[in-house]
């Protein structure tokens, strides 16, 4: 969704089942305006993206008693909390408790007490005992030095999601791999983060294997789904995704798509089967015998370059830049 506009049911039955909020869409809104205006909160977020609460109020909507909410989607501080907190306030009205939000990435101590500053002002403000306590749970790779080190910090983090580090150790490191939507309904998405590593890169893309002429592979090339491919013996320019100094041309000796769709998810479409395991393992091997060897070297190893096309590049920076709030100073 782009904005709340687009929620359709909107109404919302106080916890007690006494009255029925007919538009709870609109008395998100009017918090988040009081909020907006507020003597205490004045002047730290000024438009907060929409997207953002039209899926926190539709959350809310679905999962009234549950409501805890991911904030670091756009921007925690001018956009996360402050859209979190218009629908916590929206659900109190009704004799609902929101949960508590979560820090995913970014300065996991520091979000932390500026959240905590945030809800207790609200409490102080709107006279509402409680708010000030919310809970905040902290994610993002945790392991028993960062808790230390938080701790020695300083934080108002009240619990930990800890996945990776749990069942893992560093012998056998975890692939971290994570499945982030890049299209909805043929409208490209982008999740923005404080964490560079994290913003994803939106619209459906074909990916390409450019190789050298000493039959390595030099590079790979993320473009959007409807660009030409790379031709063979043609330049064509590389661009870091994030990094705009960082780009380079490159003239493929050969070039190899490396992304196959096996199915669309359209019911119309027939999905084909997936290769053996012992084919997709053949495969992977002889993928690692044509990198280069300082590439594959188990100390200090040269870190392998995927980069987009200069097209995709400026989608991308197009759609952040819509995307992202517009601090405000005052």
């Amino acid at each position: 969704m782009q904005s709340p506009d687009e929620i359709i049911e909107k109404s919302l039955q106080h916890r007690d089942g006494s009255i029925v909020c007919e538009d709870f869409v609109s008395l998100a809104q009017t918090w988040l305006n009081k909020l907006k205006w507020s003597h205490l909160l004045g002047g730290i977020f000024s438009e907060t993206n929409q997207s953002e609460l039209a899926a926190f109020t539709s959350y809310a909507l679905a999962f009234p008693g549950n409501f805890l909410a991911l904030v670091d989607t756009y921007d925690v501080m001018r956009s996360g909390i402050p859209n979190f907190c218009a629908v916590a306030l929206a659900l109190n009205d009704l004799g609902y408790k929101a949960v508590g939000i979560r820090l995913d990435s970014g300065d996991l101590a520091y979000q932390s007490c500026e959240a905590r500053k945030f809800f207790r002002a609200i409490e102080k403000e709107f006279g509402l005992p409680g708010f000030g306590k919310m809970n905040i749970t902290a994610s993002n790779d945790l392991n028993e030095e960062t808790l230390d080190a938080l701790n020695k910090q300083g934080h108002e983090v009240d619990a930990f999601g800890i996945g990776t580090h749990l069942v893992t150790c560093y012998a056998q490191a975890a692939l971290g791999v994570v499945f982030k939507l890049v299209e909805i309904n043929n409208q490209p998405r982008i999740k923005l983060s404080e964490d560079v590593s994290k913003v994803s890169i939106p619209c459906k893309k074909r990916c390409y294997r450019l190789y050298g002429k000493e039959g390595y592979a030099l590079v790979d090339i993320m473009t959007g789904e409807n660009e030409p491919q790379p031709k063979v013996g043609e330049r064509i320019l590389c661009r870091h995704p994030f990094s705009e100094s960082k780009r380079a041309y490159v003239v493929p000796q050969r070039v190899e798509e490396l992304l196959k769709c096996f199915w669309s998810g359209n019911s119309d479409k027939t999905r084909e089967d997936l290769p053996p395991l012992k084919e997709i393992r053949e495969r992977c091997i002889e993928q690692l015998d044509k990198m280069r060897p300082d590439h594959m070297r188990r100390l200090n190893p040269t870190p392998y370059k995927v980069s987009v096309s200069a097209k995709l590049y400026d989608f991308i920076h197009f759609l952040w830049l819509n995307e992202a709030p517009v601090g405000e100073l005052q």
